[in-house]
């Protein structure tokens, strides 16, 4: 460990040395020449010699001094500089916004135009991912968390809760195919099917819509279609349905714009309930007023 005199009589023997004045030196550093004198009096003591001759005046720097004081000019130089570039590297630096995939892709994503517009100073790096990054260790600077419950330990705000409806392509139910379609019909049809990462047993699933529904389990897997689709990713399904291959169950926040553009009908009414996106960071964030700031713009951008 580095061994060094306390900062504050660096920095005085410093103002003293470029000033050559005690009063021009304690103006800067809104001190008082004595308060000023005290503490190079306690960094001579450190070194173990006298760095400022001051009789007769004006004063001048001993040998000493003058060995010690461009040292400490070019540190402190060194140190302006680099508090500098900190400060401007801060608006430059992308804050980092950790999402669920899905939720990234079909509902964030398309409203960046929108924080771009209003907020041109503070950039954005997306992380798409199912995995839970850990904000306290610094992998990201604010998460979107899909959870039941408000994330413990962080500063949370709900942005939406989800509910899951059987969803189709008008292509694939053609004009003869009317909505809502009897649960039974659905059957007839081609379903699509995801895993659930979370590992849920309560997760939204055909199995679970079609018992609410009051078609029974042994009807459901009698009638089961060859041509059903499963995936890994709820992405993948979701590009499925969108190409007209088949009916899923599907948030309907994730799904919002295609809801509301038509490019996708729900086909029933019954929906699963599903749950919160949240939108989270620490308390205390180097820069919290950025984290802030995306907070409220995400839970305000769910009206648009």
């Amino acid at each position: 460990m580095r061994k060094l005199p306390p900062l504050r009589s660096l920095q005085a023997f410093e103002a003293v040395a470029r000033h050559r004045s005690f009063k021009d030196a304690a103006d800067e550093l809104n001190v008082t020449p004595t308060a000023l004198s005290h503490q190079i009096r306690t960094l001579e003591e450190a070194c173990g010699r006298q760095l400022l001759a001051r009789r007769p005046r004006p004063i001048r720097l001993t040998d000493a001094g003058q060995l010690l004081y461009p040292a400490l000019r070019k540190g402190f130089d060194s140190f302006a500089d680099a508090l500098s570039t900190v400060a401007e590297m801060g608006s430059t630096i992308a804050l980092r916004i950790t999402s669920p995939n899905a939720f990234a892709s079909r509902w964030l994503v398309p409203r960046l135009s929108l924080w771009h517009a209003s907020h041109r100073d503070i950039a954005l790096q997306i992380i798409g991912t199912d995995a839970v990054l850990d904000l306290e260790a610094g992998e990201a600077d604010v998460a979107i968390r899909y959870a039941h419950l408000p994330p413990r330990g962080l500063v949370c705000k709900e942005i939406a809760r989800d509910a899951f409806y059987p969803v189709a392509s008008p292509g694939l139910l053609g004009t003869e195919k009317p909505c809502p379609i009897a649960p039974m019909d659905l059957l007839r049809f081609p379903l699509i099917h995801y895993e659930w990462t979370n590992g849920d047993p309560e997760a939204p699933s055909w199995a679970r819509w079609f018992s609410a529904s009051g078609v029974p389990v042994s009807a459901f897997t009698s009638l089961r279609n060859k041509r059903d689709l499963s995936f890994r990713e709820e992405l993948h399904a979701i590009d499925a349905v969108l190409a007209g291959q088949g009916i899923a169950l599907c948030s309907d926040i994730v799904l919002e714009r295609a809801l509301l553009s038509g490019a996708l009908v729900k086909v029933h009414p019954l929906a699963l309930p599903g749950y919160g996106f949240y939108v989270a960071h620490l308390a205390e964030h180097a820069r919290s007023s950025a984290v802030r700031t995306f907070a409220q713009w995400v839970v305000s951008a769910r009206c648009t």
